[in-house]
Parts: C-alpha cells; structure tokens; sequence
C-alpha cells in the first residue's frame, strides 16, 4: 500500500510539474503558440495562394478547350445549316456537336422556314433547354454589336459559370453572324470540382503537418534554450537555500553562457563574502565569549567583597563615613549591573553558538509564575489569572527567565497593575500554553514594536545607557524559540503594552542532557542573574 501510495503522490506530482511547465504564463508555451502561429499564417497564406492559382488554372484551361471546341462546332456543324433549318436538322446537328472531344450538352435555336421558333437538342444534362440559360447570357448572346475597325464580327461567344445542386457548370452561347441559328452550350465541371477539392485536402493536410512539425521545432527550441534557464533557476534555489558552492557548467559563447558565467561570478563573490561575513562573526563571538568567561573570575571576588560592603551599609551601626556612604552604594549597585551583563553576555553566545539546551520538566504553570514573582517580590504589582493544575512539559529554569524579563518589563516601562494570565489554545500540533502579560502603561510606540526584542536597541537616542542590559527580551525570546515557542509584543485596545508567550505543551528538545551534567543547568531559578534582570522595553 505504501508504494501505490507512493507511486501516486510521483504520478501527481508529475502532472503538476507537467502543468506548471505549460501553464498559459510560461515562456515554454509561449514559444510553441508564436512557432505555431507564425508556421499557420506562413502555410494558410501558401496553401491559399497556392490553391487559388491552381484553381484559375485548371478552371481556365478546361474553359479555354471546352469554349475552343463550342466554338468550332458552331463554325462547321452549325454554319452548314440553311439560314431557315428545320427541327430535324437542328437535331441532328445538335447530336453531332455533342460527340466532340469535350462532350458538352447543345441547344440549337433557330427559325424553321414558316417563321416558327424550332429547338434541336443533343438530349444531355437532363434535357439542356433555353430556361437552363441565365437570361443576361441570353441577352448578351442576341445583342447585335456595331462592326468596324476593331471589331469584325457582329456577335460573340459569351460564357458563363453557373452553380446547379452543389454542380459547377459552364455555359456559353454564340449566334451566327450570317442568320444562322443560335446555339448554347453546357458542360459539367465536376471532375474539375473533384480535383480541386482533392488539392484543398493536400494543402490543408500539408498545412497541418506544417503546424505539428513547427510545434515540436518550437519545443525543440524552448528545450534548448529553457534547459540553461531552469539549471540556473536551479542554482539560483540552491543558492538560496545556502549552498553557496552551486556553480553552472558554461559551454559555448553565447548569451546564456554568458549569464552562466556571470551567475558563477557572483556566487563565488557571495560565497567569499559570506565567509569573511562568517569569520568576523565568529571572532565577535569568540571574542564575547571570551571575555564574559575572563570577568566572570574578577567579578565573582569583586561580588563578594560589594556583598560585604553591602551588609555592612544595611547594618545600623556601621562605621562608613557619611561622605563615602554614596560611593559605596554606587560600587555596589553598578558591580550587580555589570555581573548581570556579563551573565547576559555568556547567555546570548550559547544561544549564537547553539549549544543551549532543555531540562525539560513537568511544570505546573500557576505555580511556576507564583514562584517567580514571590522571588522578586512582585506580589503586590502582579495579578495572576491563572487555575491550578495547568502542566506542560517545560524547562523550569528557561521559563523563569521569559517571565521574568516580560513581567519586569511591564513594571519597569508600564504601569501597575501588571495582569498575567494563562489559557490554553489549539496549536498545530496540539495544545498550546499560551502566558499574556499585559501592563497599564502608555503602551509601545509603532515605530518600536517591530524591534522590541533586537538586542542593545534603545527606543529613546538619549537614553543609550539604563539599568537593563538591553538583551532582556531578546533572551526570553530565544528561550521560547528553544521550546518551539514564540513571543509577540502588542498595544491592547483598552492600553497598555501586551507580551504573549505561545509554547507547546508537550517540547520534544534534539537534546535533553541530564540535569547534574548539563551545561545550562549552573544556576538555581531564583538566583540566575539572566532571571533576576527585568531588561528594558528599549533595550530588549
């Protein structure tokens, strides 16, 4: 069942790309329709031209004998009857002229010696008779023309074609110039019909394999020219998908050979490009790295000793000089900052370095956001809409730090009170544990929402340095981004700012090291500097 089912989606998605390439916009299909209709003109006007001649040809030579014939017969057949003829003579003579090499039809007419109107017919065509004559042939037969210099004879032959019951004819008459009798003529053109119609079949047939043959010339020439095309839409995809090592194989001079060799050019510029881009970015994490870990070993004496001086301040009785009391508070207050930046710092390069990971647990949502704001002591600013017994398989750490940063972002930058709530909604692959934590502030300029969780960004020019680190929110959001999850700042409409967090319920991590030997699992939820910094709405 599997390879029917198989061997269906490649038969659909064959057809697919069949249609695809023949769809009404492609260059392919356009190309046949232009070969076609430049190959239909070209044969229709050929096969036109070409049947129109033939056709005044065979028709005027037929006449031209048959016309020839007529007029001979009336000559020697009809010219040897008295001026006055009797019906049994026009007969006769009628039946004589039919046996001619032409084999028309005759109708003699002439006047018997009582002044009476005789007919002699050679009895073809269904009894030829004078109404089968068209009346202006007849008149023009009977009218008598002035002779003289350029014309010698009083009467002509005049001809006519005629149409009978789908059969061509042609008819024609002439009448003696010495009184004689008046003869038509009529012969049958159906053999010459017949052969025509035959050379209307040659040509419409040529003209069809005139249009087939320039419709698989014209796929020939698409093929030829598209095939360069589509490798480099190819590599163009390739390269998209970052494999910046795709080059085109160039043959020939040409135009395409030349895009070919221009599109290699600028991979291998990309490629270079993207790879001094890479070792700068790699010597900048180095180098951050590097220097987080060398003052995280001063700072760790330096905290303990601000730590010391801290207790003794709190103490009631103790012995600091009213003057340096100030500076004291000062050394302390900036040595917590700037371990919290340093413990910032080494967070965003196991995120830049990809070597954060999960500890996944079974957490219940309404006690993890309990503890995190009892921790702070943020109980008397934070309203919490959240029912017990709400779980999701979660990392307790990484989910402290995301709300951390949004419930003291809210504090810092909003207004009181601070409503976090907690729902669950359908996700694509199941439930999703959906956090809002919405403030009562002013709410978020537009201009700065879409870079909220850019690190170091400051929504305000003078105010480059504050007490958050500026990569608060842009750690909480790669936490959620580990998890499979997702962070989205908004204005409210009723106002405030609101920050929703969107994770699954149930992560399923590419690695989940043990908790006692993890490489992220070196601080305790409530005391990790990255969960105790609420990081500025500017600087997140």
């Amino acid at each position: 069942m599997t390879t029917v089912r198989g061997g269906l989606r490649g038969w659909a998605a064959g057809r697919r790309g069949s249609l695809a390439r023949l769809r009404f916009t492609s260059l392919r299909l356009r190309l046949v329709v232009v070969f076609g209709l430049v190959a239909l003109t070209a044969a229709v006007s050929a096969s036109g031209i070409a049947y129109w001649l033939n056709r005044e040809a065979v028709l005027t030579r037929a006449q031209d004998a048959v016309l020839r014939d007529f007029k001979q017969e009336m000559q020697t057949r009809a010219g040897a009857l008295p001026a006055h003829p009797t019906q049994d003579e026009l007969q006769r003579a009628a039946g004589q002229m039919a046996a001619s090499s032409q084999r028309f039809s005759v109708l003699l007419v002439g006047r018997d010696p009582g002044g009476r109107t005789v007919y002699g017919n050679s009895g073809g065509l269904n009894e030829f008779s004078l109404e089968d004559v068209p009346a202006s042939l007849r008149t023009a037969v009977n009218r008598r023309q002035k002779t003289g210099d350029g014309n010698s004879a009083a009467y002509h032959l005049y001809w006519q074609r005629i149409d009978e019951h789908g059969t061509p004819y042609l008819v024609a008459g002439t009448r003696l110039a010495g009184g004689g009798p008046t003869g038509y003529m009529a012969k049958s053109l159906e053999p010459e019909a017949k052969d025509l119609n035959s050379l209307a079949w040659s040509l419409g047939i040529a003209t069809g394999l005139a249009l087939i043959g320039s419709a698989l010339l014209a796929q020939a020439a698409a093929t030829t020219v598209l095939k360069p095309v589509h490798r480099l839409g190819v590599a163009a995809r390739r390269l998209g998908e970052g494999r910046l090592d795709t080059r085109l194989r160039v043959s020939g001079t040409d135009e395409l050979a030349d895009l070919s060799r221009t599109f290699n050019n600028a991979a291998e510029a990309l490629e270079k490009r993207v790879a001094d881009m890479a070792a700068r970015d790699e010597a900048s994490r180095r180098f951050v790295a590097d220097m987080s870990h060398e003052l995280r070993t001063p700072l760790t004496a330096i905290t303990a000793v601000t730590e010391v001086l801290e207790e003794e301040l709190e103490f009631e009785g103790g012995g600091f000089d009213p003057m340096i009391e100030p500076a004291v508070r000062l050394v302390v207050s900036e040595t917590r900052r700037l371990n919290d930046l340093v413990e910032n710092l080494m967070e965003v390069t196991r995120f830049d370095a990809g070597t954060a990971r999960l500890v996944l647990d079974d957490v219940d949502i309404a006690d993890q956001i309990t503890a995190c704001i009892d921790a702070r002591a943020w109980l008397d600013a934070v309203e919490l809409d959240a029912e017990r017994g709400v779980h999701a398989r979660l990392d307790p750490r990484r989910l402290d730090v995301i709300l951390a940063n949004l419930i003291g972002n809210a504090l810092k930058h909003g207004g009181s009170p601070v409503r976090v709530s907690v729902r669950i909604a359908p996700g694509e692959d199941g439930d999703d544990l959906v956090i809002a934590v919405r403030d009562h502030g002013p709410g978020i300029p537009e201009d700065v929402l879409p870079h909220v969780f850019d690190r170091f960004y400051k929504a305000s020019a003078s105010r480059p340095r504050s007490e958050g680190s500026g990569l608060g929110l842009s750690i909480a959001l790669e936490n959620a981004h580990i998890h499979g999850g997702e962070i989205t700042a908004a204005n409210s409409p009723d106002g405030g700012a609101v920050f929703t967090l969107r994770l699954p319920r149930g992560s399923d991590p590419a690695a989940e090291p043990d908790p006692d030997t993890g490489s992220d699992s070196h601080t305790d939820p409530h005391t990790d500097s990255a969960s105790r910094s609420a990081s500025g709405r500017e600087g997140s």
